[in-house]
């Protein structure tokens, strides 16, 4: 055989050997004559299609799919955003797919962890603290074939069945190259809610190893810790302001950049400092365009949405989203907007 010699046309004693059924069940399920497992109908398309079986298949799913969105601190700028997109998409659905959404007001590992447990739903979709109570409740609900699906910040290594975000490591090395780019040298302040999301972590992480490496002139002098509340970020940076009053960066890695234009505005540093953060929204796009804030980095949450929804739909062998397969990777892009490339209007 050459290499050119072409693969063998797949047949339906191949599909019923790979699948383990007999090829009248094959038959059956090729041309939905029924009578036939909705399992074993499961098995014999996702077979077809690893054989490359060259017949119009037909859905591969017709019960509903319940899916459960836990979003905690509705009140933040990008959990409103995310929000939103799953209402849009919801709103598209047909009949056998149906997302719900469960709002929690606390998003402490424990609150989370009971939502997860407690939902009833065929696959979750949450944005969660890395944490054992959250691993332990995701590991409970994967052995009781209810695929968790992490969006925002991801849980690496745990029993989810895949994270749909961005590389914020990537996010946080972005920040590093712009702000020392624009900026004297001189000390950086960074914000952040706390460090027991992977995502913050790694922005964090990203930023320092690329100040270490390539901007040693630029030091991480305080990190401040603002639990994503305005009042509490500008009050703890206008503190941190007046013990560095020298400087020249400002990476903020989670919410509360109303509190970062706040300190900024009193005017406490020698200079107008570049102001780095995260999230296009009403209030980081006046910001932009008045100049307070220089970069904002935006995790597309619509394309994080969506990227959720074609997993979930994906694992239960919806056709129409065939383009994907196991293990699942995210390529969802971070986007940077400055005061030049905004939209036209600010979003909603």
């Amino acid at each position: 055989m050459t290499e050119n010699t072409q693969k063998k046309r797949a047949t339906l004693q191949d599909v019923s050997e790979l699948a383990g059924v007999g090829t009248a069940t094959v038959d059956r399920v090729i041309n939905e004559r029924g009578n036939v497992s909705n399992d074993v109908r499961q098995r014999v398309l996702q077979a077809a299609r690893e054989m490359g079986l060259r017949r119009s298949l037909p859905e591969s799913h017709h019960r509903m799919v319940r899916i459960n969105v836990i979003l905690a601190r509705p009140e933040l700028p990008l959990i409103g955003r995310m929000g939103i997109e799953f209402r849009r998409l919801s709103d598209r659905m047909d009949h056998s797919v149906a997302i719900y959404r469960t709002t929690l007001e606390d998003e402490s590992p424990a609150a989370v962890a009971q939502a997860l447990l407690r939902s009833d739903c065929d696959v979750v979709v949450v944005y969660a603290q890395d944490h054992p109570t959250i691993r332990a409740a995701i590991a409970d609900l994967a052995g009781r074939g209810k695929p968790v699906i992490t969006m925002i910040s991801d849980l690496p290594g745990s029993a989810r069945l895949a994270y749909a975000g961005t590389d914020h490591l990537k996010s946080g090395r972005s920040a590093g190259y712009f702000l020392s780019r624009m900026a004297p040298a001189g000390p950086v302040i960074v914000l952040c809610n706390h460090l027991g999301f992977q995502s913050r972590i790694d922005r964090l992480r990203g930023l320092t190893d690329y100040l270490t490496a390539h901007a040693p002139g630029f030091p991480v002098v305080q990190i401040v810790e603002g639990g994503d509340d305005a009042v509490r970020s500008e009050a703890r940076l206008k503190d941190a302001f007046r013990s560095h009053t020298d400087t020249v960066a400002i990476y903020n890695v989670g919410a509360g950049n109303r509190g970062v234009v706040a300190a900024i505005q009193a005017e406490l540093l020698r200079h107008r400092p570049v102001f780095i953060g995260h999230e296009l929204t009403s209030f980081t796009w006046e910001s932009l365009r008045s100049g307070v804030m220089t970069l904002t980095i935006d995790q597309s949450p619509e394309l994080q949405a969506q990227f959720a929804l074609d997993v979930a739909l994906n694992h239960f062998n919806f056709a129409s989203v065939s383009h994907l397969s196991p293990p699942y990777v995210s390529t969802v892009p971070i986007v940077l907007y400055g005061p030049e490339n905004l939209p036209e209007y600010a979003p909603d």
